[in-house]
């Protein structure tokens, strides 16, 4: 199976293209609803192509806080979004990340995620956002072609759940590499976005229904930490 999958881009349909410049305009997460109200859409068709710009790491969801009943989706630009040709190329960065970390010697699962660390730290070191952590490390998430959702509790946690697997191809039969080495990587870009913030639970999940989650506590609700 080729790695490097050639798509669309994604941007080039009309509707997601009005889509992404109304986010773009709009200073606030919006729901689902009201984006396909302001473009006279069905909320149905909208979700699926917001669906669709969240796989490519175009834009991320998060559930709505401080509403009874089901929370609904919010949906933002990603901050330093970069419309492209297609989806990101999740499985070319694996196939990089595990090549250098053979090419250090590295083979076992912890000495996988220990190493993994040292790679979020790096794709974190180019990000000079303003904005909040939760968002700038929900962001990461979301380029990484997760379609990141997260919600904080009550008790200041932030748990981030994962709505795709973009691995799910190559975890299988190697999950315990491919999980700690997101793993790791998770952890260290939370360490060069929110030092002071702790990665408290690392939950894996099938990869073919996705939902793996990461709670986080200790991450500040501003940029200023």
């Amino acid at each position: 199976m080729d790695l490097i999958e050639q798509v669309e881009d994604v941007l080039a349909q009309p509707t997601r293209a009005r889509l992404f410049r109304l986010l773009q305009g709009l200073d606030h997460p919006t729901s689902t609803a009201e984006l396909a109200e302001r473009l006279n859409k069905h909320p149905n068709g909208i979700r699926l192509h917001l669906e669709r710009m969240a796989t490519a790491g175009l834009v991320s969801r998060q559930a709505e806080r401080n509403r009874r009943g089901r929370p609904r989706d919010l949906w933002s630009v990603v901050p330093d979004a970069s419309p492209g040709t297609g989806p990101p190329t999740a499985y070319v960065e694996l196939s990089q990340w595990l090549a250098r970390a053979v090419g250090k010697g590295v083979a076992d699962p912890e000495g996988i995620e220990s190493f993994a660390r040292r790679i979020g730290r790096d794709l974190a070191a180019g990000d000079d956002s303003s904005s909040p952590p939760e968002d700038r490390f929900n962001a990461a998430l979301a380029g990484m072609g997760f379609q990141p959702s997260h919600e904080r509790t009550d008790g200041g946690r932030v748990t981030f759940c994962l709505n795709n697997c973009p691995y799910r191809d190559t975890v299988k039969g190697q999950q315990a590499v491919i999980c700690g080495l997101h793993r790791g990587i998770s952890a260290g870009l939370l360490e060069s976005i929110a030092p002071e913030a702790r990665l408290e639970r690392f939950a894996p999940k099938d990869p073919e229904e996705a939902g793996c989650q990461i709670e986080v506590s200790g991450l500040p609700t501003d940029s200023a930490g």
